[in-house]
């Protein structure tokens, strides 16, 4: 149960939830003007890994959302620190182009500490794999910036690099190092931005996995929304009951007590 009265911030998750594809959710941008008249911070975590957090911000703005770079802690962004704490390790990345900028303090190498992998999409093939595979055979660890099984375009639902991840653990053994939803660590991040407890916090999310089951499994409310990737036969079947579920993001304004 959640009381409105408690909550201090919001944590969004946002393909699915605030926009699909380049489709804004009814309700979203008004949704977060809301919680800005009420002195509400929120953050964007998301595991988005196609994407720079300035890109995924400039997105936001070009959808008519008044976002700061500031407010986005991204599944990227979370892997750049996790590296980071570990001193200048050597890295193969199985990662976007558009990305792979923000590893450049990382070293290549034959033979490297990590390999990282994120959304590469249909890059994905049996050459890429085996190489990958003989990596992790050879000593290397395995972090993926999260471990989704799918996300919802447009045009329908699309497989994500679960699958992959899972493939590649399967055969190796190796324990993959998760940095995104529904790991902690991106939510920690966050609300340590905001300086808030975990229990004075809400996640909204379209994932019963990763969004709601992360974050409850980080101390925090989960709110499940009707959209995106949402299904209700997957709801059903899992062991996660969301603190909240809602049609969509719009009555977030209803959950919190605050009148239209």
């Amino acid at each position: 149960m959640i009381s409105a009265s408690s909550i201090k911030a919001v944590l969004f998750d946002m393909d699915g939830v605030l926009f699909v594809g380049d489709r804004v959710i009814p309700g979203a941008i008004e949704t977060l003007a809301r919680l800005h008249q009420h002195n509400i911070p929120f953050r964007f975590v998301t595991n988005t890994t196609t994407r720079t957090p300035t890109a995924l911000t400039r997105k936001l703005r070009l959808l008519g959302f008044a976002a700061a770079e500031q407010e986005m802690f991204s599944a990227v962004t979370a892997t750049v620190e996790y590296l980071a704490m570990q001193g200048t390790p050597s890295v193969f990345l199985a990662v976007h182009e558009a990305v792979k900028a923000c590893f450049e303090k990382f070293p290549s190498n034959p033979r490297p500490d990590y390999v990282v992998i994120g959304d590469i999409g249909e890059a994905w093939d049996y050459a890429l794999l085996n190489k990958i595979f003989n990596l992790l055979m050879g000593g290397a660890k395995l972090v993926c910036m999260h471990r989704n099984k799918f996300w919802q375009e447009e045009d329908g639902l699309r497989m994500d690099i679960g699958a992959f991840v899972a493939a590649l653990e399967s055969v190796t053994c190796a324990v993959p190092i998760v940095i995104g939803k529904p790991s902690p660590r991106l939510f920690n991040l966050a609300l340590r931005s905001m300086q808030v407890g975990a229990g004075q916090a809400i996640l909204v999310g379209d994932d019963i996995e990763s969004d709601v089951g992360g974050a409850q499994g980080a101390g925090i409310a989960g709110v499940l929304v009707k959209t995106g990737k949402y299904r209700e036969e997957l709801v059903a079947g899992s062991k996660i009951t969301p603190d909240a579920v809602i049609n969509s993001v719009v009555d977030l304004n209803k959950l919190l007590g605050y009148k239209y």
